[in-house]
């Protein structure tokens, strides 16, 4: 198209010279013929000089106005060309950023794919963008695609010459690159662009912070199509993920048969869900110093038919990324509800609530749901919730457990001290209780460090009026140095492990020896 743009002027110098030409022969060939003698003598003869005169103009003007509309159809016609153009560039490129898109990017692929060898000479790095979301939740979708030009101008200046630099969408990009400096220069490529997109951004007096994670795979003949080599990268890159972000990772063959027993364990998981075999289990917790059992945390189980009973760490990171964590949850809420009824009006009952339930302007309202229809008395709900809930969303999170504790549900923070600014959310939130992190209390009878920041964190609760639960409890050294502190609650292996219904409905009143025998006993089975 551009070759043909460039050729138009020389088209109509051409078109001229050959009317001229055209009109040259004839003119010799009435001169040599006598034809223009012939003609001035008919003429002259029939006094047909003013007729004549009128058929040359009238010729005169249509031969212009047949030029004119020569050259409009070449305007219009080069016009539609350079639309046509911009049209296929638009096509190829991403509107936003101005890179490649994903079809230009697999087209290229394809081409370099095709002439590969089985050594690889080029490889495909899938950049991730991380803690994207939250810049566009909290600033918009203005702060978002600045951040996108921002990042993309960040790739093409570190792509190489022989380079392809695509957006694929969303918050995704690739680079396409020759293995000019072997894996070392890849590697120093991968790392360059980590660092150059952890960059603040700087966005209307804010700034923007975001990061990367990128999976690599490397080209080869032997691979079937760009898409193949497109999801080898993509497999790596998810490893990256799992990996802790802000990394990247080679593909291997072993990501692949990783990544299809997780997709098997997802589907497995819907259906879980669907059916009701991922079932409530309670763990004690209980009074300190008097050891006495005063309610529950609820944590989930699944009977695999194949795996066995799973434990939460199998399948709930998979229920988060998935968005199934809301069905799951409200599922165990029921039935820890129904089963709770049957208990001592005293008896409390704490399920946890995961970060990205927070995003749901309604879930107030489905806990509100679930407890009038199980008729299970809101004082006796405790939620749980972690500061990764607060960070995504604080407002959001603010405005969920207000309105439960206007219900009279009451507000734990669990895992204090893992996360991220506790003491200012302890400052914007009411909570009621403070959840200290097992990671603290295993360590305190053999860590002084360890010893004194969960005294600070017990001696902070009561100073806010917040009674304190310590989680991991094992031995009896722990409870005893927990409630000279002034610990109010005890949860842990000590105490009794996760157990079904029957058995906690069974501990109930029970004394602290027959409970501990009885979580024993169920432990070995």
């Amino acid at each position: 198209m551009i070759g043909k743009r460039g050729s138009w002027g020389e088209g109509e110098l051409y078109e001229v010279l050959c009317l001229l030409m055209i009109g040259a022969c004839l003119w010799v060939i009435g001169i040599q013929f006598e034809v223009f003698s012939w003609l001035n003598a008919f003429v002259q003869a029939h006094q047909l000089s003013n007729e004549f005169m009128l058929v040359a103009l009238m010729g005169m003007a249509v031969f212009v106005a047949s030029l004119r509309k020569s050259l409009l159809l070449r305007v219009a016609m080069r016009e539609r060309d350079i639309t046509a153009a911009e049209a296929e560039a638009v096509a190829r490129h991403d509107v936003l950023t101005g890179l490649a898109n994903r079809r230009l990017f697999l087209e290229t692929l394809e081409r370099r794919r095709a002439a590969a060898t089985l050594v690889p000479t080029q490889a495909v790095l899938l950049v991730d963008l991380d803690r994207f979301k939250p810049v566009n939740d909290i600033y918009g979708h203005a702060a978002g695609n600045a951040v996108l030009c921002a990042v993309a101008e960040r790739l093409s200046a570190l792509t190489p010459d022989a380079g392809l630099a695509a957006r694929l969408g969303g918050d995704e990009f690739a680079l396409l690159v020759p293995l000019d400096g072997g894996s070392d220069g890849l590697t120093r490529l991968a790392q360059g662009l980590i660092a150059a997109i952890a960059a603040p951004i700087q966005w209307q007096g804010n700034e923007l912070k975001v990061g990367a994670t990128i999976g690599i795979a490397l080209i080869s003949a032997d691979q079937a199509d760009a898409d193949v080599v497109l999801h080898a990268a993509d497999l790596a890159m998810y490893q990256g993920k799992k990996d802790g972000r802000g990394v990247f990772r080679v593909f291997k063959s072993a990501m692949d048969i990783e990544l299809k027993a997780r997709a098997q364990l997802e589907s497995e998981l819907r259906e879980a869900i669907a059916s009701g075999a991922i079932e409530p289990y309670y763990q004690p917790v209980v009074t300190l110093p008097e050891k006495t059992l005063v309610g529950v945390e609820v944590l989930a189980r699944w009977r695999h038919p194949v795996r066995g009973l799973l434990a939460p760490a199998c399948f709930i990171g998979i229920a988060e990324e998935t968005g199934l964590i809301a069905e799951l949850s409200m599922k165990l809420l029921r039935q820890a509800c129904l089963d709770a009824r049957d208990w001592p009006p005293h008896f409390q009952l704490a399920v946890n609530i995961a970060p990205q339930q927070f995003q749901d302007r309604w879930l107030c309202e489905r806990i509100l749901a679930i407890l009038t229809e199980t008729g299970f008395s809101p004082s006796r709900l405790e939620v749980e919730i972690t500061e990764t809930a607060l960070v995504q969303d604080l407002e959001a999170a603010r405005t969920t457990l207000t309105s439960l504790q206007n219900l009279g549900v009451r507000i734990a923070l669990d895992d204090f001290g893992t996360g991220y600014s506790s003491l200012y959310h302890l400052r914007e939130l009411k909570f009621d209780k403070l959840k200290i992190d097992r990671t603290y209390v295993d360590t305190i009878t053999m860590s002084a460090e360890r010893a004194k920041l969960v005294d600070a964190i017990i001696k902070l609760g009561a100073s806010l009026g917040l009674v304190t639960t310590a989680e991991g409890i094992e031995t009896d050294a722990s409870v005893d140095w927990l409630s000279d502190q002034g610990c109010d609650y005890g949860q842990g292996y000590l105490f009794g492990a996760p157990m079904p219904k029957d058995a906690i409905t069974a501990l109930i009143g029970k004394p602290l020896e027959e409970i501990q025998a009885t979580a024993i006993a169920f432990q070995a089975a």
